[in-house]
């Protein structure tokens, strides 16, 4: 048991000091990406002041769309609704820009913070592919990856070498609960066992869902953990032509929005990808939640002509796989359990910093000490 327990703990401290850079970057970066849906939000409308009207009657989808391709010579993709009635609607523009336009005069109010949200954009490729673009991400993502599963042993085997050999109440407190005025490398390893012990069931969370998210084979093996086989890779082929938006129609297009509307109240916002012709059903992305919660979107089809249902696939209408795989995405964020969910995953990953900190520096102590030993 001895021996195991050298064995693990060398093992436990080689894999933090060669990923220990690569796990500091990603958890910087995860910090700083915790609350990004709502602070994009909040930096792409702070400045735009809308009040809705006495009766509260918003311009169709059909005027919005022809609006924007008249005032701004854009052609919109799609388009999406928020419940709130201060939200202005979204609009999608073909190249990846987005508008924001009054959901009642149609007035264009801006793009909102293209600044910002490139910034958010290098953060997640440093998060990613430690800032690489190009032929060299898929290196980068390769060492991340290898990085991360590194991780989750150092996080499964922190458990077993944090366990105290005597399980008495002093020896435990020692390691659960800061303790003040101790010296540099007492303190850094009661703080490397506390943020250890608190944050590990979220953290180990975390890193398992990183591991699903990085490893195709990780993904198939949540399928079969939930008893579903794994979805076959559709073959690569040539994108889809997709006419230009001004030639497409969005006649009706207002009604079968009403009727998605209608059809699950509670929503708070639905996104509308324009159909690729006159005759196509409308396919309505409905999110009762804050944009990150699986289990509170569906997708609504229409009949275009009709308005029959054609299609309701709620999270629900899922197979097991699925729905355990899409789980594990919005773990890895903490999204899938909303605001309160984002909370916890970025202490916890904020944890993660002080813990590589606080693990590479007893490193380096412990290495300060063999070389003084080894010089007298």
């Amino acid at each position: 048991m001895k021996t195991f327990r050298k064995i693990l703990f060398w093992s436990h401290l080689t894999c933090g000091v060669v990923a220990g850079v690569v796990i500091l970057t990603m958890s910087v970066t995860g910090v700083l990406l915790t609350y990004e849906k709502q602070f994009l939000f909040w930096a792409d409308t702070r400045n735009y002041d809308i009040q809705p009207p006495a009766d509260g009657s918003r311009m169709s989808i059909e005027e919005l769309v022809a609006r924007v391709r008249v005032t701004a010579s854009a052609s919109p993709v799609a388009v999406t609704v928020r419940a709130a009635k201060t939200a202005p609607v979204a609009l999608s523009i073909a190249g990846g820009k987005t508008l924001y336009a009054n959901p009642y005069s149609g007035e264009i109010l801006g793009d909102g913070a293209p600044g910002v949200r490139k910034l958010f954009g290098r953060i997640t490729d440093w998060h990613r592919w430690l800032g690489v673009v190009g032929a060299g991400r898929n290196t980068a993502k390769a060492i991340t990856g290898a990085c991360n599963l590194a991780f989750l042993f150092i996080v499964v085997s922190g458990l077993y070498l944090w366990f105290p050999r005597q399980l008495t109440w002093a020896q435990v407190k020692n390691v659960i609960w800061f303790r003040r005025g101790l010296p540099g490398k007492a303190r850094d390893f009661n703080w490397h066992n506390v943020i250890g012990f608190w944050s590990l069931i979220p953290l180990f969370l975390v890193v398992v869902s990183a591991t699903v998210i990085s490893y195709p084979w990780a993904s198939n093996l949540a399928y079969r953990i939930a008893g579903e086989a794994p979805p076959v890779p559709a073959a690569p082929g040539p994108p889809a032509a997709r006419p230009a938006a001004p030639e497409i129609s969005t006649s009706g297009v207002n009604d079968l929005f009403a009727r998605a509307a209608e059809f699950t109240p509670g929503w708070q916002s639905i996104n509308l990808r324009l159909p690729a012709s006159d005759a196509a059903p409308l396919t309505f992305a409905i999110d009762h939640g804050m944009g990150g919660e699986p289990q509170k979107k569906a997708n609504l089809t229409l009949n275009r002509q009709t308005g029959e249902v054609i299609k309701w696939e709620p999270f629900t209408s899922f197979g097991p796989g699925r729905r355990f795989r899409t789980i594990l995405r919005f773990t890895h964020t903490g999204e899938v359990l909303g605001v309160l969910g984002q909370t916890v995953a970025g202490i916890v990953t904020l944890g993660t910093v002080f813990l590589v900190w606080t693990g590479i520096a007893l490193a380096l102590r412990r290495f300060t000490a063999w070389r003084a030993r080894s010089a007298g």
